[in-house]
């Protein structure tokens, strides 16, 4: 589970800084390597490789707003739904998140290795392979 931060101006004028909660459970990542062929895993390689920047900026959106939810003060459950998604999508905090994972690898990489439920070390060699591994300048 990812915890962000984020500072945005509202639509009144307000500047507000709140935490933000991202994450993928087991269950969603197995089907989404699953509904994918050849698996999400190699898209996303093939995404980066080729310079796909339209593709790249639909799978942020996917990834923002599939994991985006509210976790419970217990810890025990987290709820995402289509009307927690598209609070969040109207508002300017994601326009915020968005705009970081298209302008920084590293931030990008960060925000997936956050959301990805893998043990420590993964999430190190992930990090370590989006050092050497540069956005297309063109976003």
């Amino acid at each position: 589970m990812l915890k962000k931060t984020i500072t945005y101006e509202d639509y009144n004028g307000n500047t507000i800084t709140e935490d933000f909660y991202f994450n993928l459970s087991k269950a969603e990542v197995i089907e989404m390597e699953a509904s994918t062929t050849g698996g999400y895993g190699e898209m996303l390689k093939k995404i980066v490789e080729e310079k796909n920047i339209p593709l790249m900026m639909t799978t942020f959106k996917t990834f923002i707003l599939k994991s985006v939810g509210i976790k419970s003060e217990d810890g025990k459950h987290f709820r995402k739904n289509a009307e927690i998604a598209a609070d969040f999508e109207s508002s300017e905090a994601y326009s915020v998140l968005f705009s970081e994972l298209c302008t920084s690898a590293e931030a990008a990489t960060a925000f997936i290795a956050g959301i990805l439920p893998m043990d420590a070390n993964q999430r190190k060699d992930l990090l370590e392979k989006a050092k050497n591994t540069p956005l297309p300048e063109s976003i």
